[in-house]
This record gives C-alpha cells, structure tokens and sequence, in this order.
C-alpha cells in the first residue's frame, strides 16, 4: 500500500467522523435554559408585568401519560388585581415548549 493511498483512507475515515458527531450533536442538542425562561417570561408578559421568575438549568426526567422526555423545570410569579399568583411550568428541554403549566 502506498503512503498516498493510505493517507487518503485516514482524511476520509476522520472527515466521515466529523460529518458523524455533528449530526449526533445536532439530534441531542438542548435549547439553553436561559432562553427557554425568556419565552416562558415574554409570553405572561403579554398579560401584564411578572415580578419574579426562576428556572433549574440541569434538565430532569418528565412522563406525562405515554410520552417521555427530558425537561427544564421553572416558575414565574405575577400580582393580579392585588393578589400574587405563581405558576410553575416544565418545558422539553429540546424544543423550548411548555409540556405543563400550573397555578400553585
């Protein structure tokens, strides 16, 4: 085997790696959890100010009937005509959407 051919076989065989772990990366890749809180945040915004706002940034099971997926666990408190009103919702944690949303 000349050392041309052989080098020819690494190039390919770490270019098809690459090609690889991007589209591996891609599949598993999470929206951040800051950016999650900020939808979450803009969209009671729209109903009127929200005077505090948390969110976990480590990801945790969640199961709601058949469907299962990893997911940001968060909150969001508001006064409305006087009284305090808190929410706690979980979003997926790889597409940013609210799976739950609860008045507490």
């Amino acid at each position: 085997m000349k050392f041309k051919e052989f080098a020819a076989g690494v190039l390919t065989g770490a270019a098809a790696g690459l090609v690889v772990k991007e589209a591996v990366d891609r599949a598993n890749s999470s929206v951040p959890a800051e950016q999650v809180l900020k939808t979450v945040k803009d969209a009671f915004k729209k109903e009127g100010p929200i005077d505090g706002s948390w969110i976990v940034m480590k990801t945790e099971p969640f199961t709601n009937n058949v469907i299962s997926m990893n997911v940001y666990r968060g909150g969001v408190s508001r006064i409305k005509n006087g009284i305090l009103e808190q929410y706690e919702f979980a979003a997926d944690a790889k597409t940013g959407t609210v799976v739950e949303l609860v008045k507490n």
